[in-house]
C-alpha cells in the first residue's frame, strides 16, 4: 500500500510540474523541477541551423506555398507514387511482414514497443529464424521497449531468446530503457506502472531496401482485430536507409540482452540509461541522432533539383505524347519527409512539425485527424481552435473500441479517462462557437478495437487528400513529452496514391458516428467523479 501511495505521489508530483511549467523538464530521480540541463547548440528540435545547403533552398514542385517550409525542417525523400501501398486490413500486415521476412536478404530492422507471445508471434520469428538460416549475410535487429517487453514472466525477451540464442553473430534484441525511469523510483514502481514515464515507441519495419510503417505493434490483436494504419515503401532505398540508421542508433544506445535473459550495455557505450550521468547519456544519444538528421537535410537541395528535372521531363513528354505507363512509374511524383519526438533528449521535431502544419493549413481546407487516444496537448488545442482556420473531422475510440476497455485495477478506468478528455474537448469547442468548424467522430465496430493515428489533408476544393501524415504519435502529452515517436508526412502528385488514400480514411469513418451533446449523457458515459479528478494532473502521462 505504502509502495502504491509514493508511486501516485510521484505520477502527481511529475505531472504538476509539468502543468505549472510546460518548459520544464523534471528530475529524473526527484520528481521536481530540473531546468539546468544542457541545450545542445544546434538541437535537432528544428528549425535546424541554416547551412549552406538549406540557405536559398528552392520552391519545391510537390508542395504547396504554405507548406515549402518542410523542406527546411525534415529531410524529405522524392520516390514515385507507384511504390506506396496502402494496407487497411490487420491480418493483410501481419501477411506482409511474413512475405518481407521471407524475401529478406540483408537486413531485417523491427521496431516496435513489444512483441506479443502468441501463436502468430512464434511464427513470425520462427520465420526469421528459418531465413537467417538460410541466408549468411542476413542481420536481424529487434528493437523493443525495456519496461513493456520484460512485463510477466513469458514476455517479448523470452519470445526473441532463439534468435540471439543460435544466431548470437548476426541477431540482436536491444531494449530502449528511458532515463527518467532512474533511481529509488526505478524499484519502487511496479510492472505496467513504470511504463507511465516513457516508451519506446516508435513503429518502423525495415526489409533490405523497403519499409513499412504503422501504428501498430506485434501481437496477435494487432494482427486480426485492432484497427490501425499501415503503409508499405516498397524499394526506397534511402528512406530505409534513414529509418535502418535511426533504429540502428537508439538500438546502441540501449540494453542489450544476452543469452541468459541478462542485459548489459555495448562496450563502446560509455554512458548508462538509469545508472550513469542522466545528462551525459541524453546528450550523447542526441548528438548521434542529430549527426544522421543533419546528414541527410543536407541532401535536400541536390533531391529537390532531381524533383525538378524529373517533373520538367515529364511535362515534356505529355507534349510530345511520348508518356507511357511505365514512365508514369518513374517520375518522382511523391515526397516522404520524416519526423522524431524524443522529449527525453530534447528532439522535439515531430511536435513543431504538427504545429507548424495545423497553423498553416489553407482556409476551408479539411483536416481528417485520427488518434487512438484522444488526449490533444494544449499547444495542439490551441492550433486546432485558435490558430487554425481549416476544417476538421477528428476520429478517436469509442469507449468500447478502446484497447483498455475491461482491463483489471486501475487501468480499467483508462476508457473513462478518455472519455471525460473528449467531454472537456467538445465543451471547448461548442463553448468557443466553432462547432461548424470542427466535429467529432467515434470509431465501433464490433468485435474490433481502434488504434489508428495520423491525418489526412485535403485542399479547399479538392475531393481527393494529398497530403498525409502516418506512424506512431497519437498526438497527446506521451507523445510530445515522454515516448520515442516518428512519422512520415507524405506528399503526393500520384492521382492512383490520392485515391488509395481517400479510400482509407473513408474505410475507418464509415465505421464511426457523430459526437454530440446526447453522447456524454448516455448512462455507460458518464465518468466516476475520482476519474474527473485526477485527470486534469495525470493526463500527463496518457
Amino acid at each position: 500500500m505504502r509502495c502504491g501511495i509514493n508511486v501516485v505521489k510521484y505520477l502527481f508530483q511529475c505531472a504538476a510540474v509539468e502543468m505549472l511549467d510546460p518548459t520544464c523538464t523534471t528530475s529524473p530521480a526527484l520528481g521536481i523541477p530540473y531546468d539546468n540541463k544542457p541545450t545542445p547548440a544546434n538541437p535537432v528540435s528544428i528549425p535546424l541551423q541554416e547551412t549552406e545547403e538549406t540557405r536559398g533552398t528552392s520552391q519545391c514542385p510537390l508542395l504547396p506555398p504554405n507548406f515549402q517550409w518542410l523542406q527546411q525542417h525534415c529531410p524529405g525523400f522524392p520516390i514515385n507514387g507507384s511504390k506506396v501501398r496502402v494496407i487497411s486490413d490487420p491480418n493483410e500486415f501481419y501477411k506482409e511482414l511474413l512475405t518481407k521476412t521471407d524475401c529478406a536478404s540483408q537486413r531485417i530492422s523491427m521496431s516496435s514497443l513489444y512483441l506479443g507471445t502468441g501463436k502468430l508471434e512464434e511464427d513470425l520469428v520462427s520465420a526469421m529464424r528459418s531465413r537467417v538460416a538460410i541466408c549468411k549475410d542476413l542481420h536481424v535487429r529487434w528493437l523493443l521497449d525495456f519496461t513493456r517487453g520484460s512485463r510477466g514472466d513469458h514476455n517479448s525477451r523470452k519470445m526473441l531468446q532463439p534468435l540471439i540464442t543460435n544466431h548470437p553473430e548476426t541477431c540482436s534484441v536491444s531494449l530502449y530503457h528511458t532515463p527518467d525511469l532512474r533511481g529509488v523510483f526505478k524499484w519502487m514502481i511496479p510492472q505496467r506502472w513504470n511504463e507511465t514515464i516513457g516508451l519506446q515507441h516508435m513503429k518502423l519495419y525495415v526489409f533490405d531496401n523497403s519499409l513499412i510503417i504503422s501504428g501498430a505493434n506485434l501481437s496477435n490483436d494487432y494482427f486480426t482485430n485492432r484497427q490501425d494504419r499501415y503503409f508499405v515503401f516498397d524499394d526506397c532505398p534511402e528512406l530505409a536507409n534513414f529509418y535502418h540508421s535511426i533504429i540502428d542508433i537508439v538500438s546502441k544506445f540501449s540494453l542489450q540482452l544476452q543469452k541468459d535473459d541478462s542485459t548489459s550495455m555495448l562496450p563502446e557505450i560509455q554512458s548508462h540509461p538509469f545508472l550513469g550521468d542522466y545528462d551525459e547519456y541524453c546528450s550523447s544519444m542526441r548528438t548521434a541522432i542529430q549527426k544522421v538528421w543533419m546528414q541527410e537535410c543536407r541532401k535536400n537541395s541536390l533531391r529537390l533539383q532531381q524533383v525538378v528535372k524529373d517533373l520538367e521531363q515529364s511535362e515534356a513528354s505529355k507534349t510530345d505524347n511520348r508518356e507511357t505507363d511505365t514512365k508514369l512509374d518513374s517520375v518522382l511524383d511523391t515526397i516522404v519527409f520524416p519526423t522524431l519526438q524524443m522529449g527525453p533528449f530534447q528532439v522535439t521535431n515531430d511536435s513543431l512539425i504538427t504545429r507548424l502544419f495545423l497553423t498553416n493549413a489553407a482556409d476551408n481546407s479539411k483536416i481528417q485527424l485520427a488518434s487512438g487516444y484522444f488526449n490533444l496537448t494544449e499547444e495542439y488545442m490551441r492550433c486546432v481552435l485558435q490558430q487554425s482556420t481549416a476544417d476538421y473531422n477528428i476520429l478517436m475510440a469509442h469507449p468500447k473500441a478502446n484497447g483498455f476497455l475491461g482491463a483489471s485495477g486501475f487501468a480499467g478506468a483508462i476508457p473513462a479517462a478518455y472519455t471525460q478528455l473528449a467531454k472537456t474537448f467538445f465543451e471547448r469547442l461548442q463553448n468557443g462557437g466553432h462547432s461548424e468548424r470542427i466535429s467529432m467522430f467515434e470509431y465501433q465496430r464490433p468485435g474490433w478495437t481502434f488504434h489508428a493515428k495520423g491525418l489526412w489533408y485535403y485542399q479547399p476544393g479538392q475531393s481527393l487528400p494529398f497530403l498525409t501524415m502516418i506512424g506512431s504519435p497519437n498526438f497527446g502529452w506521451r507523445s510530445v513529452k515522454r515516448d520515442l515517436e516518428s512519422q512520415v508526412i507524405l506528399v503526393t502528385k500520384n492521382a492512383k496514391l490520392q485515391t488509395a488514400l481517400h479510400r482509407e480514411q473513408e474505410h475507418l469513418y464509415k465505421c464511426a458516428s457523430q459526437v454530440t451533446r446526447k453522447t456524454f449523457t448516455e448512462p455507460e458515459r458518464l465518468v466516476p467523479y475520482w476519474v474527473r479528478c485526477v485527470m486534469p494532473i495525470i493526463k500527463a502521462f496518457f
